[in-house]
């Protein structure tokens, strides 16, 4: 295991208070409609509406002065690229897929990012971008340990609520339940992790089950945030540790969970946020008192559904 419990409880020291501490707690509304005890984390209270300010500030705060982040996102992972950047005196270079949400690629410009729409791989096209100078340093969420790190923090604020049976995360690259589940696992070791994707982007879910990754040719826009193509192997290994299982969702089940999420949180969370709230509603997982994280709330307004 190359993620450290000792980072995470530094990273819960270094990274910007603004993203630390998030609300957590049970909602009754919620519970009526769930039928179960939930508790809810909302990652969305902060300047990016989402999780990654956490990962993205911790890496940045090992990085030299002059240095120039790079990375390749669908969205969200790009502003927090680009507010980490800017906190730090550092520069950042987003790359982005040409079919960009327009709402993140104007949060990410806003930032202070050089922003480069491309065709193809943006991955692929960041990386190169990269190569190409010794100040810049391609960042890849999944793939740096500090990413994760910086993610298992709301691990160590969930634990801090008491005794949890089982978490239930959204998957995209892996890094914000490879965080959660170390920390979780190491302080309550029967807890029971659960991974979520959607039925239109399975290759995080296909390559936990393989044990390796597993590209696929088309992924779901829908849920941008958690719909990648080809999981990075460090983020395979990682999870095949350390969750316990993976289930998949609908788009349909998403837009449920949106409403859910809207009428009973107040808070709209995008279609990839509340993906463990829709496996809440649509899977029977154990569990007497579940957690769940609303990991981002960067959605089209008027809401797509």
């Amino acid at each position: 295991m190359d993620l450290k419990l000792d980072n995470i409880a530094e990273a819960a020291k270094v990274i910007d208070p603004v993203f630390l501490n998030s609300p957590q707690y049970g909602d009754e509304q919620l519970n009526a409609r769930l039928g179960r005890n939930v508790l809810v984390k909302i990652e969305t209270l902060n300047p990016l509406r989402s999780f990654k300010g956490r990962g993205a500030d911790y890496f940045a705060a090992g990085l030299e002065p002059g240095t120039t982040m790079v990375c390749g996102t669908s969205g969200n992972f790009g502003q927090a690229v680009a507010y980490a950047a800017r906190k730090r005196g550092l520069r950042a270079e987003v790359f982005v897929p040409a079919d960009v949400s327009p709402v993140k690629l104007r949060r990410i410009k806003t930032l202070g990012a050089r922003v480069r729409r491309v065709e193809g791989e943006v991955k692929v096209a960041a990386a190169a971008f990269a190569a190409e100078a010794p100040d810049r340093v391609f960042v890849v969420d999944g793939r740096d340990p500090a990413i994760s790190e910086g993610a298992g923090t709301i691990g160590l604020e969930l634990a801090a609520a008491g005794a949890i049976d089982t978490v239930v995360l959204p998957v995209g690259d892996g890094a914000l339940i490879a965080g959660v589940a170390l920390w979780l696992k190491a302080h309550t070791p029967d807890v029971r992790v659960v991974g979520v994707g959607t039925t239109s982007a399975r290759a995080m879910a296909t390559s936990w089950r393989a044990g390796e990754p597993v590209t696929v040719d088309r992924v779901n826009s829908f849920a941008g945030g958690i719909s990648i193509r080809t999981p990075e192997p460090e983020s395979i290994r990682r999870l095949r540790s350390l969750v316990d299982d993976f289930v998949l969702v609908e788009d349909d089940d998403l837009r449920a969970a949106m409403r859910l999420g809207a009428e009973t949180l107040g808070v709209l969370p995008e279609p990839a946020g509340a993906a463990g709230l829709a496996a809440l509603t649509v899977h029977d997982l154990p569990g007497d008192r579940v957690a769940t994280v609303v990991t981002g709330a960067n959605a089209v307004w008027p809401p797509e559904w």
